[in-house]
């Protein structure tokens, strides 16, 4: 209660007291009775009634004060109920009931719940409007919703509407108070933001709030959720039935409680430094008076002018007819008075700072729109300024949601051909039919697809979750001998031998069954024994709290080895990943074509090129062995930043690449179930088929992998393509990207799939090897 306020507040029950004075009269002995014990109890205490600020007497009389309030806190209630006593337009609370209590705990134990957009000055005003209301007698809207935003158990932020039951409130003058006239209101009312002016008219402690409130609340956390999907919605002028003016307006009316209403809106040109007529369906402007444009100077005054340009504020003209006067005519006092308007809003529309455009509303009636109730606008400004940006990008944000809607995110390449089946799907929806959205495919396109994969990452994982299983039981061993030599129990020296059983059965090597059996034996028998071993036996304490603090809070187990590995797998992936999409820009350059690409252990890419996909160019063969060549080049470029990245990685891992040549084109479709493109077709799938499993594939005749470190690996199956890749080795050799080392390999047939060959190539690295510089189709025509 340190707030400076027009109010000083004293907590007091004495309006509620009094009714158990006249309770104690009653003729039903239970009432008379309850009633009668009650103020005996509180008898004592004077202070109860008499009032007081010291709020540490709250939890002096705590017990009390909770008989004292029982009636409103029904114990029945206070389950589902969300109810505290508290004093107005503060933060004080007492007599929580027990669900507020359980919101509160489940916030945290040092969450303080705070009214939200409560500032001191705020809390002041209203706390005047108050006493104009209640003591002078005033008829002022101060209506306002307040709100708790309090996170749950999950730390999710959920909201609490108050409403204020004030029954148990006396407000008094201390002293003789000023005289308020009807002008002093007016006068208030333009100045809302000028708070010196309003402890002029009305000073800090003139009057006393003796009692106290009750605050209902209710959540709210769904209204307000739709509340903030409709701020990015709020708006459809173009494909709408209803009037987009007429809905708005009626959105105003029953917030300002104002039927006479209206609301106009006029778009402000930066360049031209002018306020021009909006292009949304019914909407006119009242500064503009049937103009289409005009110069803020000559739309504005002076004052107008500095608020709405300068300062971002609102200009408030609550009474029309008096400033008209006082100027002269001057504007924009004149055109609202010739349009018979009393009373003005101007609200400035803002995004990142710069003004959009600017809000009006307008009433017939004096003082009708004033500064206390222009606050209103602060709760729905948001919605305001998402309605004037969505209209401006309307159509080009429907197509997108449309492609978002029936097929997520698409690659740059081929938007095209979702933009014109969004157009099509949009204008059947206009002519009231039930569109579907057809399914995109791209026939005859060129597949190409490569790797680059973490050699042995299964064993290198397992490895690494062996030695932390290894660690952590380790660990585990020591702490239960130590229990065994202070307790000597038999089921200690039962789980050492468990223990031990699984050190021997990993000692070798680990298998995926194992692994979680033995995390299911840490979790289910050895946690709880170390927790009872931690309350029960001090001398071991030392030892489980070194035991805890090894522990991953995330996986529950040690995880120093396998954090490494995942470590080193992130880094890698992350290197590799940004330099195939630094390249891919290159590569869109050259000639459009779909991309996409996955991290697993190490990356893959899946690129498609081929006359279908584009509308504006032509394709020729040319362009796929451009792909091609880049490709080679990007793949060099990724095993080198490998080789730079290696010696930094927390574990020593290594990589192999691939590339697959497939010798004939095929057709791709996107599928809406999975929104995504596949290949079309139970041919095709071979593509999909090879793919899969080349990088397993050994050299025929051998038990060697095709893959291995420090050479590219590239799998084809025509005479052609071999002839091909072998001239794009040569050159690129000549520049430093390949060495000597060139293999021409069979592969042992794949399951359902036969005929593969291979080449094999030495990759340079480092200083030897030049993959600072990428090649054209063109420089390979030149050698």
């Amino acid at each position: 209660m340190d707030k400076i306020l027009p109010l000083e507040y004293h907590i007091s029950f004495n309006k509620l007291l009094e009714r158990y004075d006249e309770m104690a009269k009653s003729d039903v002995e239970f009432i008379a009775a309850k009633a009668k014990h009650i103020l005996k109890a509180q008898e004592p205490f004077p202070e109860l009634r008499e009032g007081f600020s010291d709020v540490s007497l709250l939890e002096k009389h705590k017990d009390l004060i909770s008989l004292i309030l029982q009636d409103i806190f029904s114990d029945l209630l206070g389950e589902n109920e969300i109810k505290t006593a508290s004093l107005p337009y503060s933060n004080i609370i007492f007599n929580r009931s027990h669900r507020f209590k359980k919101i509160l705990e489940n916030a945290g134990p040092n969450f303080v719940p705070v009214i939200r957009n409560q500032g001191e000055e705020v809390s002041y005003i209203m706390s005047c409007v108050v006493i104009l209301n209640v003591y002078y007698g005033f008829k002022l809207d101060f209506r306002r919703p307040f709100f708790y935003d309090i996170p749950d158990a999950n730390g999710i932020m959920r909201h609490y509407r108050i409403l204020y039951n004030a029954d148990f409130i006396e407000i008094t003058p201390n002293g003789d108070p000023l005289k308020i006239s009807e002008e002093d209101v007016d006068e208030l009312l333009e100045n809302i933001d000028d708070v010196s002016l309003w402890k002029k008219k009305i000073p800090p402690n003139s009057f006393k709030c003796k009692g106290f409130i009750i605050s209902n609340m209710f959540d709210v956390t769904a209204e307000h959720s739709i509340s903030e999907i409709k701020s990015k919605l709020i708006v459809n002028t173009k494909t709408g039935e209803a009037n987009f003016i007429e809905e708005i307006e009626g959105t105003f009316k029953s917030l300002f409680g104002l039927p006479d209403i209206q609301i106009g809106f006029v778009v402000y040109n930066p360049s031209e430094n002018q306020f021009e007529k909006s292009y949304i369906k019914g909407v006119k402007s009242f500064l503009l008076n049937g103009k289409d444009i005009e110069t803020c100077n000559e739309a504005l005054c002076m004052s107008s002018y500095k608020k709405l340009l300068y300062k971002n504020a609102n200009f408030i003209i609550s009474d029309v007819d008096k400033y008209n006067d006082i100027s002269g005519g001057q504007t924009p006092y004149k055109s609202l008075y010739e349009q018979n308007i009393k009373s003005a809003i101007f609200a400035p529309i803002t995004k990142d700072g710069a003004l959009l455009g600017v809000l009006e509303l307008v009433s017939g009636q004096k003082n009708a729109l004033n500064s206390v109730n222009a606050e209103k606008l602060q709760d729905v400004m948001q919605y305001i300024v998402s309605a004037v940006l969505r209209d401006v990008e309307e159509e080009e944000n429907l197509i997108d949601a449309v492609i978002q809607n029936e097929c997520t995110s698409v690659h740059p390449a081929v938007r095209w051909k979702f933009h014109d089946e969004a157009k099509r799907f949009i204008k059947e929806e206009a002519l009231g039919n039930n569109p579907s959205f057809k399914e995109i495919v791209f026939k005859e396109v060129h597949p190409l697809y490569g790797q680059i994969d973490i050699k042995d990452s299964s064993e290198s994982r397992n490895l690494a979750i062996q030695r932390d299983l290894t660690i952590q039981l380790s660990e585990i061993h020591k702490v239960l001998t130590a229990a065994w030599v202070l307790n000597k129990l038999p089921v200690y020296e039962e789980l050492i031998f468990q223990v031990n059983n699984y050190l021997e059965e990993i000692k070798e090597s680990l298998y995926t069954s194992s692994e979680q059996t033995i995390y299911d034996f840490i979790n289910t028998e050895i946690h709880p024994v170390l927790e009872h071993l931690e309350d029960a036996s001090p001398a071991l304490e030392q030892l489980i709290v070194q035991y805890r603090a090894n522990i991953d809070p995330n996986t529950a187990t040690y995880y120093d080895h396998r954090r490494n590995y995942d470590e080193s797998v992130s880094q890698i992936n992350k290197k590799l990943a940004h330099v195939l999409d630094k390249h891919q820009d290159q590569a869109q350059n050259m000639f459009p074509h779909y991309f996409e690409r996955y991290k697993t252990d190490g990356i893959e890419h899946n690129l498609f090129i081929g006359d279908s996909m584009v509308t504006d160019r032509e394709y020729h063969t040319m362009h796929l062995n451009n792909l091609r060549l880049w490709q080679l080049q990007v793949m060099c470029e990724m095993e080198n930043t490998f080789y730079q990245l290696k010696p930094k990685l927390p574990v020593q891992l290594d990589v192999a690449s691939l590339l697959l040549v497939y010798n004939t084109s095929l057709s791709i479709r996107f599928r809406m179930d999975e929104k995504r493109f596949d290949v079309d077709g139970t041919y095709n799938a071979r593509y999909e088929v090879i793919k899969k499993r080349i990088d397993k594939s050994f050299i025929k005749g051998t038990n060697e992998r095709l893959t291995v470190p420090g050479k590219l690996s590239i799998v084809y199956s025509q005479k052609q393509e071999e002839v091909e890749y072998l001239r794009y080795i040569k050159f690129l050799k000549s520049k430093g990207y390949f060495g000597d080392q060139i293999e021409l390999l069979e592969l042992e047939g794949l399951q359902g799939v036969s005929g593969l060959k291979a080449i094999r190539v030495e990759i340079l690295y480092g200083k030897k090897g030049n993959t600072s510089k990428t090649y054209d189709y063109a420089d390979l025509m030149e050698v």
